[in-house]
């Protein structure tokens, strides 16, 4: 019985060690992307750098401004178009979860999230750009809105399966619609994980390049219209980088330190609205 439990305690620690080596490894291949992409693009950084349209070819300077402000467009945008569907279709799993129509959904979204985003890129150039005869920045937030879609759909369902059956019930016995125990009783209980969510889907989308390379192109001039072609940070950061210009190599490297301070604001804005919540 002794030699039992030696066996298995030592089986424990062996097991938690190895856990441990893992998930240093992960963290230590993150904390060294994200060293060498600071020590590459702060040099880079400042104001005019985040305010100042991109330089002629074989001139020094110029900013990323315009593919800022095009990739908070697109990605705003297409956030709108995706979350309000993206709910709905999460709160109809969760009230239906084995209905023929929850089924296909549910199988659905999960296929779609493992299709190449460079295929809804291609599908909606097809679908839009080339209908309407030129790029433009609502075909590219419509592109990101369909990737993000399925993250919304499949994380909502889950955070919304997370609530006690009880409070729901409680809720209906207590004399409340479904209408009413959905949005007063189970969606702000869930509030903190569909905000989680929503942001690793905005996140997703901040960063994908083929479908915006797809439908919104690029551009180097200030976004003055929907309809027009769009810069973007994911768009510049792959052409500056594949460039023979030194200076807009160094450039590629701020961009990309734009974009992951970005998405870190984003996960951190995400982690203390659900403190705050958990406070309330």
């Amino acid at each position: 019985m002794l030699k039992r439990k030696t066996y298995r305690k030592w089986n424990s620690r062996i097991a938690e060690a190895i856990c441990t080596v893992f998930s240093f490894i992960a963290v230590l291949a993150l904390v060294i992307i994200v060293y060498y992409v600071f020590q590459r693009g702060f040099q880079v950084i400042s104001w005019s750098f985040f305010t100042s349209l991109p330089a002629p070819v074989g001139q020094t300077g110029g900013g990323i401004g315009n593919a800022i402000v095009g990739s908070l467009v697109m990605v705003s945008l297409g956030t709108l178009c995706s979350v309000p569907i993206g709910m709905a279709a999460a709160i109809y799993l969760y009230e239906n979860p084995y209905s023929r129509l929850a089924l296909v959904t549910r199988f659905a979204n999960k296929v779609l999230t493992g299709i190449p985003t460079l295929i809804i890129g291609l599908y909606i150039y097809i679908l839009i750009v080339l209908r309407i005869g030129s790029y433009s920045a609502l075909a590219g937030s419509i592109s990101l809105a369909v990737v993000m879609l399925p993250i919304i759909t499949l994380s909502a369902e889950e955070m919304l399966r997370l609530v006690p059956e009880s409070w729901r019930d409680a809720s209906l016995a207590l004399g409340a619609t479904r209408r009413q125990t959905i949005m007063r009783v189970v969606l702000p209980a869930s509030a903190g994980g569909l905000t989680v969510g929503v942001m690793l889907a905005v996140a997703t989308a901040a960063g994908q390049t083929a479908p915006v390379l797809l439908t919104a192109l690029s551009s180097r001039f200030w976004l003055a219209s929907l309809g027009q072609p769009s810069a973007s940070l994911p768009v510049l950061i792959y052409t500056y980088a594949v460039s023979p210009f030194t200076d807009w190599q160094n450039q590629a490297w701020g961009a990309a330190l734009s974009l992951i301070i970005f998405i870190f604001i984003l996960n951190i804005s995400a982690q203390v609205f659900i403190a705050l919540r958990q406070r309330r």
